[in-house]
């Protein structure tokens, strides 16, 4: 498994977090409660195993709605023993989830958003282009509709907004008029169809830059049938809220939409809310984050070499620096 998932950023993330989540001994089990860190997109558990290992006094939970991604990487964490919680669920669903599980607030919390590498790399899942596979794109396969169910009944005007959104496709009205005039013929089933329309559909600039033509496509179909940013925008400020004072969280963005919505919910937290002009700024108004990346984070040259996936990863990090006071 830990040749199939390499985890983007893993020494910075694990960097970013280590102030809230070592012990003052230097990381070693101490008195007192141990800090939870969260790890909110499990996936196959790289993030997630680096964290028992670097911090061998926290707690971990994990949520993921993939039920597959939870089996493995249940496997992967079996010889932590009950340090690790695995929960099946999305990320939004945080607070109900540290409810459940009697947890007050955490030290530590981490996003690793997007697709997976197991979900890419299992070709029945249809989240690559690269390869021909139903086009499902459900992360959590038992529920919700999938990418054929989208193209195949959504309104034209619809989709062009889906595409034009998520997938920041230049070309969607042009590739949407394609595909309700071969859905007419034969309802989409598999990718490759769709890659081949995407092709045809393009003109021949468009073509030439930016990779695989039907990339933005496929971005903004995953989004859409996972509703991933309407998620996001839930889950970062419930993070954020979950936090105790010290609290660190890091957020792994893989394209411009999510990114957009991380640094949004983060500056926010980092600024002072005071109407111009007062003296003394009351303690309410204050900032309740730190940021702790100057902007987004890029990865290095050399991982990038090592890992293709890491190619489009922004980090941002910030920290929780006082209580909410009304």
């Amino acid at each position: 498994m830990s040749q199939r998932h390499v985890p983007v950023m893993l020494q910075r993330c694990l960097d970013l977090l280590a102030p809230a989540l070592e012990r003052p001994d230097g990381g070693g089990p101490a008195e007192g409660p141990a800090p939870v860190v969260v790890d909110c997109t499990l996936g196959l558990g790289g993030h997630s195993e680096a964290l028992l290992a670097r911090f061998p006094a926290a707690r971990l939970v994990a949520l993921d709605r993939d039920k597959e991604a939870l089996r493995l990487s249940g496997e992967r964490l079996a010889p932590f023993g009950d340090r690790a919680t695995l929960v099946h669920a999305v990320y939004d669903e945080l607070p109900d989830v540290l409810d459940r599980l009697g947890i007050p607030a955490v030290q530590g919390v981490l996003f690793d958003l997007g697709v997976s590498s197991m979900q890419l790399d299992e070709a029945d899942r249809g989240f690559a282009y690269a390869q021909d596979a139903p086009l499902d794109m459900r992360m959590d396969q038992t529920t919700g509709v999938s990418a054929a169910e989208v193209l195949n009944t959504y309104p034209p005007g619809e989709l062009v907004r889906i595409l034009r959104a998520y997938g920041e496709e230049k070309q969607a009205k042009r590739i949407v008029a394609a595909i309700v005039r071969e859905r007419e013929k034969e309802p989409f089933s598999n990718s490759a169809r769709l890659v081949e329309l995407i092709r045809d559909a393009l003109p021949q600039a468009a073509k030439r830059t930016g990779g695989n033509p039907a990339k933005r496509t496929f971005q903004a179909l995953r989004i859409e049938v996972n509703g991933e940013l309407t998620v996001l925008e839930r889950a970062i400020p419930a993070a954020v809220k979950a936090l105790a004072v010290g609290g660190r969280i890091a957020v792994l963005s893989y394209h411009s939409l999510e990114d957009r919505l991380v640094k949004q919910v983060l500056a926010e937290g980092a600024a002072s809310t005071a109407p111009p002009g007062l003296p003394v700024v009351p303690e309410r108004y204050q900032p309740r984050l730190k940021l702790l990346t100057r902007g987004a984070e890029l990865p290095s040259e050399e991982e990038v070499a090592e890992n293709r996936r890491a190619a489009p990863a922004r980090l941002r990090g910030a920290e929780r620096i006082r209580e909410d006071v009304r």
